[in-house]
């Protein structure tokens, strides 16, 4: 590692053994915490690559530059039965870490204060692989991909994210600022949190650099740990670059990983930013179906640059099974094809909330618990949720069961009050699951897939 390389680690060490990251307190959980579980199970990138309903028991997960391990917290949430592997740079981080999954009962787990360019030396290879909010520290992405490529298994999964260089433009500006002010020559502390808030709070509030990169509500939003913590990770953050989507492809094509989908895929979708979808100016209804997913995530970024991250799921070349979308399933296909409640929500407390609507004959909202898969509210009608989404918690069901229990609910055509009909009974069950399986609330499997 060549000198001004190897400094930058030691102040990126020496940051977050002074203030660990995140501040989460030792007892927080994100048990409830369901869009939180959705991101962080294998279950959601396997699916989204194979269509395939994978079960997380014995699987090995390493969360690389864990801090001080609430995701390490998350992903044991996520993935029942998994073993945990943690390394960071910060040896006060892994032992806050290390602390947090023990608090919380998980004792199948492994820390280790190291660097990610050395995790070869554990001799452990992986199913899943979290690096979050490091990759864009190395000075080479694609360098630090091959390293992450290198310990996962065939199969396996790779999520990592980089700092959207034109969404934080100005977080950036701040930072050369703050720079040339000497705030970042040394490790970041208190004197130099204080310097920034000064700052800031001195500057004209139509100056540009506080109108966009500055918000007095900070002040009230965050407790003085959390705002200190926010001031650091976004002002004085030693080693911070910003990158774009055809940075991102280009180190994924040099490290030859290929890419499964951007974890907020839904929030990326480039048609929801016209104003009518059905009615395109000419030049963009004939190019749009023609580009490539990198193209179409680039365009998304220029004309709309609202994400902080570029998160995305990657992983071996060559392993992702042809999707074949529910819309295009033949019959035959509904009819040898198990349906999976998805594993974050096979909860007792939606349950309950399921079964009080049920009751009291309402909609169910599903969507308030994974919100990030779609962009309006969705409501489930309460006998639709009663024939078609309860039975699921008592594990997957074959379609075939579903629509024999449809038909005992529903034996009578409320319209021509003539025995339901098992075409009426298929139309309603298939529509259903399919409607849901778009938010991969329900998750659909083929035998083939299995």
């Amino acid at each position: 590692m060549n000198e001004p390389a190897a400094e930058l680690l030691a102040k990126i060490r020496q940051q977050f053994d002074t203030a660990p990251y995140p501040c989460d307190p030792l007892d927080k959980s994100p048990k409830n915490e369901y869009e939180k579980l959705f991101i962080h199970s294998l279950v959601t990138p396997s699916y989204l690559r194979s269509q395939q309903v994978i079960q997380t028991a014995g699987t090995v997960i390493l969360d690389a530059g864990c801090g001080s391990g609430s995701k390490s917290l998350a992903l044991a949430e996520a993935n029942p039965g998994a073993k945990i592997v943690g390394v960071d740079l910060s040896e006060k981080s892994i032992d806050l870490a290390r602390q947090r999954l023990l608090y919380h009962g998980f004792e199948q787990t492994e820390f280790y204060p190291l660097a990610i360019e050395s995790l070869p030396q554990l001799g452990l290879q992986f199913d899943y692989i979290n690096c979050d909010e490091v990759l864009y520290l190395f000075p080479d992405i694609a360098s630090g991909l091959s390293i992450l490529k290198s310990v996962l298994k065939p199969h396996g999964i790779l999520r990592a994210n980089l700092h959207s260089a034109i969404q934080r433009f100005n977080f950036f500006r701040a930072q050369q600022v703050f720079k040339m002010m000497g705030l970042l020559d040394s490790n970041p502390e208190t004197l130099e949190i204080e310097l920034v808030l000064e700052t800031m709070k001195a500057l004209k509030d139509g100056v540009d650099l506080k109108s966009r990169a500055w918000n007095a509500n900070y002040e009230t939003k965050f407790d003085e740990k959390k705002l200190n913590e926010f001031v650091l990770m976004n002002y004085l953050f030693q080693g911070d670059k910003g990158y774009t989507v055809p940075d991102l492809f280009a180190a994924l094509h040099s490290a030859d990983l290929e890419f499964v989908s951007m974890v907020n895929w839904r929030q990326w979708e480039l048609l929801d930013l016209f104003q009518d979808q059905e009615n395109l100016p000419p030049f963009w209804a004939m190019s749009l179906p023609e580009i490539s997913i990198e193209q179409r995530l680039h365009l998304f970024e220029l004309l709309h640059p609202i994400h902080r991250l570029l998160d995305f799921w990657c992983g071996h070349p060559d392993q992702t099974v042809p999707f074949k979308p529910t819309p295009a399933w033949e019959p035959s296909d509904w009819q040898r094809s198990r349906a999976y409640l998805n594993p974050i929500l096979s909860t007792e407390a939606v349950k309950a909330d399921l079964l009080s609507c049920i009751h009291a004959q309402k909609p169910f909202e599903i969507s308030r618990y994974i919100p990030s898969t779609t962009v309006v509210p969705i409501n489930i009608e309460s006998h639709l949720a009663a024939s078609c989404l309860l039975p699921l918690w008592d594990g997957g069901q074959s379609v075939a069961s579903l629509l024999a229990h449809w038909l005992k609910l529903h034996p009578i055509d409320p319209v021509t009050l003539q025995p339901t009909s098992e075409q009426a009974a298929f139309e309603a069950v298939t529509k259903f699951l399919g409607s849901m399986e778009a938010f991969l609330y329900v998750l659909l499997e083929l035998p083939a897939h299995a």
